[in-house]
């Protein structure tokens, strides 16, 4: 699978966990007896809070950085991030051992501003808007001779994320029903690829707060929504 735009498929999930692995960690899975009994069901929580950087966001960045050739990765990695994801590039570019860059929008919180930067990536501000994102990058692109790695629309990104769903759906038995947050969509894309592969009775939710709901704008709109001003305060 070429880095890039395209689809990746179960095989690019299976072969990202041998890649991640050492870079990684398997989360647990936690059950509540409180919920299970106010809810009437089993419920099961992938704790993604206890990975490396605090996110799921580790495992795309990782798998990602990793199918880059040596020659191309040496003058290092660039991406716009809201935090989460900006702070696993960083991480994983200390893994591969080349510099990172982070664009940061000013309204990105302190404690994600300081975790990019403790991780040692160079951070650059821009505007709040996904037109100034981008052309920071550009920018950067031109200057440095970096990669690009996506913060979600990248094929292995998606197939990195992928190994959040294959980990947890090893880790259960019966699992019927998988919820997934949204919020850039590589995490329920690579949910949907290990699910249907391994679990494909199961159905999936995609669930985001009300007041950041583009994703759901945009499948009722048929097209990707793009006036996007999350008001939430689900970080």
């Amino acid at each position: 699978m070429n880095h890039g735009p395209n689809i990746p498929v179960y095989s690019d999930v299976a072969e990202a966990i041998e890649r991640i692995s050492p870079f990684v960690v398997r989360t647990p899975v936690l059950r509540s007896e409180r919920l299970n009994r106010s809810t009437e069901t089993s419920l099961c929580f992938k704790c993604e809070n206890f990975q490396k950087t605090g996110a799921f966001k580790v495992r795309g960045a990782v798998n990602a950085i990793f199918r880059i050739d040596d020659d191309r990765v040496r003058s290092g990695v660039v991406t716009h991030s809201s935090g989460n994801h900006g702070a696993a590039l960083a991480y994983a570019a200390i893994q591969r051992g080349v510099p990172a860059t982070v664009v940061l929008p000013e309204a990105t919180t302190r404690a994600k501003r300081n975790a990019v930067a403790r991780l040692g990536a160079r951070v650059v501000y821009c505007a709040n808007s996904a037109d100034a994102r981008q052309g920071a990058v550009a920018d950067l692109l031109a200057e440095t001779g970096a990669i690009f790695v996506h913060p979600y629309n990248d094929a292995d990104v998606i197939a990195g994320q992928g190994t959040c769903a294959r980990e947890f759906i090893g880790q259960t038995e019966g699992l019927d029903a998988l919820v997934v947050p949204i919020g850039g969509g590589g995490l329920i894309s690579g949910t949907c690829i290990a699910a249907a592969a391994l679990a494909p009775g199961a159905k999936i939710y995609g669930a985001e707060p009300k007041q950041a709901d583009d994703a759901y704008r945009s499948l009722r709109a048929g097209r990707i929504v793009t006036d996007h001003f999350p008001q939430t305060m689900a970080d």
